[in-house]
């Protein structure tokens, strides 16, 4: 069996001899002295041997052409030379190219073939090939702060290839596809988050970084770049120069067409915009700065404060609900109460109809921001492509917006009712904003704080409150702070080119900084303090039913509202609030499975926003 093998070659070479005996002979390479004697009228032998195909023979790349008397004579014609013999890796980028498609061939741009030197990485070169199809687009870079430098023999400067590419140059088509419009800011990230090559030729080294972290930049890194403007759509591809040249698209001359090419109403404010403005940079940007600083202490105030509080509620409610354990075992209750099972209303319809408002569109906007402050994320990316990309996103959290607005005006209006209209709670407007109806704070409050935090250290029992909890309270008035910097911040980046008529674009960048830290603030203080001090205290796991019936045992009311019923009793008035009767099976299936929903999504966000912000990739 070895000996066939080894014989096989030696007897196919023989065939093909006695096939073919004049092959045999005239395979041999044809000299290339031989060609020029006929074609060293076209071809320099000198310029063709220094060339990058000298040492190469004719047959080399003519390799149909086997007997020289045969060609002479016009019987073996030259044939089209096949580049790809040599230059598969070239040839199978140009096969998928918009060259290719155009019927563009090797020849077209390497037509000086004998006589190529090779190009020795410098760039120049390729915008001299470019030039002699691209001339309009070549005399536009050529005079661009990219081309100047380049033409100068900085090799950091970009040319055609840096962008385009050498061979795979992709068609481009629909100018508004996903594809494409990713094209316009890749292209130019690919040097630009470079930030040696930035910081030695003394370039701006956080464009790529503020882009990013913009709107338009967010939209890019969830993966729908054609709903936002790129490097490009700003800069130009071509002619990009510094905003101090009058020809530039950003200078101060140009810079409101510039805008107006996606925001059609741009004024000269909306263009005071700072597309690249850098909250860090104190020095540059001090508004920025001391926004961000702001906001970023007053979320670290808010959580230090509040958490430390919930760990010291979990703890100490855990040890009580121990005790409570003990003491039935022992066969001693605590706090016996007649008809303890018997219900009273504690909200009204109106209370929970508004309260399911609040879950549903906090959830909406939390669903649907979530992905945009953390767009680097990949679940964020994920969470978007589920949603249906950033435009749907931003309609469903529009829509959440305005549901906040509705279920806050008619809060204002109820304000307004309980301090002047209604009958039922006694005293003028004063006495009502800080009696023990009203969810304004009060020295109540002072005392009960003073008493929770007592009993926290186990320095005292634990407070009876009245109506309303001083976090209640807390709540109740944080949506007021979060209408108007949440709110405010939120119409102004929803309508900028409304806002840009009498404010100065870089309040849309406070806006967005405020935006954005405030909705942290409310997502980050809503699935951790609120769900606890509501859902997961010990005394409440798994939920505290209450806001979706409206419902609450007398026995709850002596041990966490004492105060309330012992006044409702001295006025005579507890029987006012007793509910008529329990809510339905199927509603609270139904409303209890919501809840849960609705509780199972926020902590879900939670672990997602916590683990976005220990691997850094908050935007």
């Amino acid at each position: 069996m070895q000996r066939s093998f080894t014989l096989f070659p030696l007897l196919a070479m023989l065939a093909l001899i006695v096939a073919y005996p004049a092959s045999a002979e005239q395979a041999i390479p044809i000299n290339s002295e031989t060609c020029l004697q006929c074609h060293g009228e076209k071809i320099n032998s000198a310029t063709f041997a220094s060339s990058v195909h000298g040492k190469n023979s004719c047959t080399s790349c003519h390799i149909a052409i086997v007997d020289v008397d045969k060609h002479s004579s016009g019987g073996i014609p030259p044939e089209k030379v096949q580049c790809v013999r040599c230059h598969k890796k070239e040839a199978g980028e140009h096969y998928a190219s918009v060259h290719m498609l155009n019927s563009i061939n090797c020849s077209d741009c390497h037509n000086a073939i004998h006589e190529m030197t090779s190009w020795k990485k410098d760039k120049r070169k390729v915008v001299e090939t470019c030039q002699q199809c691209h001339d309009k687009e070549a005399a536009e870079f050529l005079q661009s702060s990219h081309g100047i430098s380049l033409m100068a023999g900085n090799q950091d400067s970009p040319s055609c290839n840096d962008c385009h590419g050498l061979h795979e140059i992709k068609p481009r088509g629909d100018q508004k596809t996903a594809e494409n419009t990713k094209f316009h800011s890749t292209a130019c990230m690919k040097c630009h988050s470079d930030e040696k090559m930035m910081k030695r030729n003394g370039v701006f080294n956080l464009a790529v970084k503020t882009y990013e972290e913009s709107y338009h930049g967010k939209n890019y890194r969830l993966g729908y770049p054609e709903l936002v403007a790129g490097c490009a759509d700003c800069h130009t591809a071509h002619l990009v120069l510094p905003p101090s040249d009058a020809r530039s698209s950003i200078s101060s001359t140009n810079l409101v067409k510039t805008c107006q090419e996606c925001h059609a109403n741009a004024t000269p404010l909306f263009a005071k915009f700072l597309p690249h403005g850098d909250h860090t940079d104190r020095e540059n940007y001090p508004i920025l700065y001391w926004t961000f600083i702001s906001m970023s202490a007053l979320l670290a105030g808010t959580f230090a404060v509040f958490w430390v509080h919930t760990i010291l509620w979990m703890f100490r409610g855990f040890v009580e609900n121990r005790q409570k354990q003990a003491a039935l075992e022992e066969g001693h209750i605590e706090l016996m109460v007649t008809d303890g099972h018997k219900q009273y209303r504690r909200f009204s319809r109106l209370h929970i109809f508004l309260h399911l408002l609040v879950v549903t569109s906090f959830l909406g906007l939390a669903l649907t921001g979530l992905p945009l402050k953390f767009s680097g994320q990949q679940w964020a990316i994920t969470l978007m492509d589920m949603l249906g990309g950033t435009a749907n996103a931003a309609l469903i959290h529009r829509i959440c917006a305005v549901i906040t607005f509705v279920y806050f005006s008619i809060a204002i209006v109820m304000s307004l009712r309980f301090l002047f209209i209604r009958k039922d709670i006694p005293g003028n407007w004063l006495q009502r904003l800080f009696g023990p109806d009203s969810l304004f704070p009060n020295l109540r409050d002072v005392k009960d704080i003073t008493a929770m935090v007592r009993w926290f250290l186990f320095k005292g029992p634990k407070p009876t409150f009245e109506r309303w909890t001083y976090w209640e309270k807390f709540d109740f008035l944080a949506v007021f702070w979060g209408m108007f910097a949440i709110g405010g911040s939120g119409l102004m980046l929803w309508f900028p080119e409304f806002f840009s008529t009498f404010l100065p674009g870089w309040m849309f960048n406070v806006a967005t900084i405020v935006h954005s830290d405030e909705a942290l603030l409310a997502t980050g203080f809503i699935f951790t303090v609120h769900f606890f001090n509501t859902h997961g205290r010990p005394e409440k796991f798994p939920m505290d039913f209450v806001i979706f019936n409206g419902q609450i045992s007398k026995h709850e009311l002596m041990e966490e509202r004492r105060d309330q019923w012992q006044r409702y009793e001295e006025a005579g008035i507890t029987e006012q609030f007793a509910a008529k009767k329990s809510s339905g099976i199927l509603y609270d299936f139904l409303i209890k499975g919501f809840g849960f929903i609705a509780l199972f999504i926020g902590i879900i966000l939670l672990f997602l926003m916590i683990y976005a912000i220990l691997t850094g990739g908050m935007g």
